[in-house]
């Protein structure tokens, strides 16, 4: 079943018309949220200070994945002249990087990106959770990690959901063996719904996962709202 990439009409329509457009989302753990489209269009300046370290830390060949309308690669590719591919699966998303001067997009899935080799890999504004599960972690891991060169970085930021929860929801989650990271989320544009299986991952399950996968990991940066910025190399 083709996707209804509701996130690329948003972006396009707000790259079109910026007059107080918002996407509207919500998981199965918060309330609808209207977020400014303008968000996903900011500059380097504007970004929070994960993004920041992530973007100063990057160099070589950089693949930025789930690249949205491009404002990291086009930061990279215009201010620190580095060579980027930009991926999204998102045909919306990617006209529009294309449309603000991104160079090099690719519209497909990480999974079906192959055959290429970085000095460093984006997965900012929680992009792990196209993981979409705990248990699927580690095969993320595995295929990134074969597109990163030996001396390679992957910069990924997330987010631990612990404080969401009072101690007897964690019990119980601990008993049945289920991750609290692992949500529902869905998103809203002029009336179009999309809901999706998504990630969030607290640092030590990601430390875990990135050990089994012959990785090393380091917390670099954290931000205020128990999210970090998580460094892995050979």
């Amino acid at each position: 079943m083709k996707e209804k990439d509701i996130f690329g009409k948003a972006l396009e329509a707000y790259f079109y018309n910026q007059k107080k457009q918002v996407l509207t989302t919500w998981t199965n753990l918060t309330e609808e949220d209207d977020v400014p489209l303008s968000y996903f269009f900011r500059d380097y300046k504007q970004m929070p200070k994960i993004e920041k370290k992530a973007l100063d830390l990057a160099k070589g060949r950089v693949l930025d994945v789930g690249c949205g309308s491009g404002s990291h690669s086009l930061y990279l590719q215009n201010h620190k002249k580095l060579n980027v591919t930009a991926l999204d699966i998102s045909e919306g998303s990617i006209k529009v990087a294309q449309k603000r001067g991104v160079s090099q997009t690719k519209c497909a899935s990480i999974w079906d990106f192959q055959n290429q080799k970085f000095d460093s890999i984006l997965m900012l504004m929680n992009g792990m959770g196209i993981g979409k599960s705990i248990k699927k972690l580690p095969l993320l891991i595995n295929h990134l990690k074969s597109l990163l060169t030996p001396e390679g970085s992957i910069f990924v930021d997330s987010s631990d959901l612990i404080y969401l929860f009072d101690e007897e929801d964690i019990a119980l989650w601990k008993k049945d063996e289920e991750y609290y990271g692992e949500i529902n989320y869905g998103i809203r544009f002029e009336n179009e719904t999309e809901e999706f299986s998504w990630l969030y991952v607290d640092p030590r399950e990601l430390k875990k996962a990135c050990i089994k996968s012959g990785l090393n990991f380091k917390i670099i940066e954290k931000g205020p709202n128990f999210d970090y910025l998580a460094k892995l190399t050979f």
